[in-house]
């Protein structure tokens, strides 16, 4: 059986890093999402039916937008190419990328998003140069060339940005700075692919690139079996992930346009590394920075008593049949807490 649509897919996937390319009219029509099924689909209803809608059948009502690249270059001039050399030399080791975090457990990532928390196991023995990159960049370790403000930046370059390609089956794509995949850091790294890793499943992390060794900051996850991605070796693998669901429900966002971009931004609003023992499948949530001179147990004073909940001075109760959560520790009850460390 041939696969159209994934090789078309596959062509774009490997031009991800520069967004700006041209694609050819095949590759928009087959790549715009409708050639893969998606729940709640409508596609035979009758023209009043037509107006894209939630999975539960809400309409999707939307404020007309142009191309985010489009209004970008009105009010910003970008400077992609660095003008003074990368501060690393090229070179950034797993070393410096884990500096802090210790030496008990497996790397894990925490990808925050707006759909819900991906854990992802770190495949730092077998591609520790890919893992290095990808940890230094979250972790705000390993400066990269930002083309809006013309500098080497040392922050995390992945909090904020936005999952900026979804397509159901096949992966979504996020990572870029510039949210529409043209944006680069400054530097490549050189593909690094293993005998013992195939793009056979849902749930791997990898690295999309420019071209053969053309590694920066963008990455992808599966949503499915992509053995076409292997025929090549140039998309390096370096990583697998729990929370496929999270990954499903990503993937079949409404999208639009030749570049499967979804209606509604798709935020990473953080991605944090550490170490758990066990590895993703025993991660849980970290909890979220708490601003100046605010405590956790503030957080449970401010909330206001919902239905049948009785009003405690301090610590409300909750109604019968509510899912307890301790903010604290981010944890339910009953659960070991394990012991993390991270940035």
């Amino acid at each position: 059986m041939r696969r159209t649509p994934h090789l078309l897919l596959f062509l774009a996937l490997a031009l991800g890093g520069c967004g700006g390319c041209e694609e050819d009219a095949a590759a928009s029509e087959e790549g715009n999402g409708e050639g893969f099924a998606q729940r709640g689909s409508v596609g035979n209803a009758e023209k009043i039916l037509a107006r894209p809608r939630t999975p539960d059948g809400y309409e999707i009502i939307e404020a007309p937008r142009r191309p985010a690249r489009e209004e970008r270059e009105e009010h910003q001039t970008l400077v992609r190419e660095p003008t003074s050399p990368d501060p690393h030399g090229g070179s950034f080791s797993l070393d410096e990328a884990v500096e802090g975090l210790g030496t008990d457990g497996t790397l894990v990532a925490e990808l925050n998003t707006t759909l819900g928390t991906i854990f992802c196991d770190l495949y730092a023995e077998k591609v520790p140069n890919t893992v290095a990159n990808f940890i230094g960049l979250a972790r705000g370790k390993r400066r990269w060339w930002d083309a809006r403000a013309a500098e080497w930046r040392r922050r995390p370059a992945y909090d904020g940005t936005t999952f900026h390609r979804v397509i159901p089956d096949y992966l979504i794509q996020g990572g870029d700075y510039l949210g529409d995949g043209s944006g680069t850091v400054g530097y490549t790294i050189p593909n690094e692919p293993h005998a013992e890793l195939a793009h056979d499943r849902e749930g791997l992390l990898c690295m999309a690139t420019e071209g053969e060794d053309g590694n920066g900051a963008q990455f992808f996850i599966t949503d499915g079996a992509t053995p076409d991605l292997d025929e090549d070796d140039r998309f390096t693998i370096f990583g697998r992930c729990r929370n496929t669901d999270i990954v499903e429900r990503i993937a079949r966002v409404p999208q639009e346009g030749e570049e499967n971009r979804p209606r509604t931004d798709v935020m990473i609003e953080r991605v944090r590394v550490r170490r758990v023992r066990g590895g993703a499948a025993n991660a849980v949530r970290t909890p979220p920075q708490l601003p100046e001179g605010m405590t956790p147990e503030d957080l449970v004073r401010s909330a206001s008593p919902g239905p049948n909940e009785n009003a405690i001075p301090g610590r409300p109760e909750r109604h019968e049949g509510a899912s307890p959560f301790d903010p604290r520790t981010f944890r339910r009850p009953g659960e070991e807490r394990q012991r993390v460390e991270g940035n």
